[in-house]
């Protein structure tokens, strides 16, 4: 069994599932004045980035206990900005972490909480990644090599992929 690597295709509804829990419990950081929630929610970014669901909690119950249980077709969407999007929650939950234990300044940890509790709200509740829509202008700015996904390479669905997918679904 592999342990580190992120999973390509992601099903997207493991994805809302575990942004529904970055949203709780960043939400109730603030909300709660529990600064020590920044622990576990900074591994859980940790964890997804280095090896998908496997080493995070949030990511095994999203994958193992709770998208098993919701009825209907799941969606699998290119993993490469889902990796991306864990990566961002990642900085953001540290660089909270550094600010609130570090700086002893909790205002600002919080504000960061706020900007990571906003975009895993519109990720969970509305399926809006905003990692993922920033994804192919990384790409085509260079950034990213155009090999790390080349469906999200293409902006205006004429990859031969996205054809091909065009073609089976008429």
């Amino acid at each position: 069994m592999k342990i580190f690597g992120f999973p390509d295709p992601v099903d997207e509804t493991s994805a809302r599932v575990v942004a529904g829990g970055v949203a709780a419990m960043s939400a109730a950081t603030i909300a709660l004045d529990q600064p020590l929630l920044l622990v576990p929610l900074t591994y859980g970014f940790a964890a997804r980035v280095a090896a998908g669901p496997t080493l995070s909690p949030l990511g095994q119950l999203a994958t193992k206990v709770v998208t098993p249980r919701i009825d209907g077709e799941h969606k699998y969407v290119p993993g490469p900005p889902k990796r991306l999007a864990q990566g961002i929650g990642l900085a953001l939950s540290a660089t909270a972490s550094l600010f609130c234990f570090g700086l002893k300044n909790k205002k600002v940890a919080y504000r960061l909480l706020t900007v990571l509790a906003g975009a895993a709200f519109l990720e969970s509740a509305f399926g809006i990644c905003l990692a993922c829509r920033i994804f192919p202008f990384l790409v085509r700015a260079g950034i990213v090599p155009e090999s790390a996904c080349e469906e999200c390479a293409d902006l205006w669905g004429t990859s031969r992929l996205s054809r091909r997918r065009a073609e089976g679904a008429e």
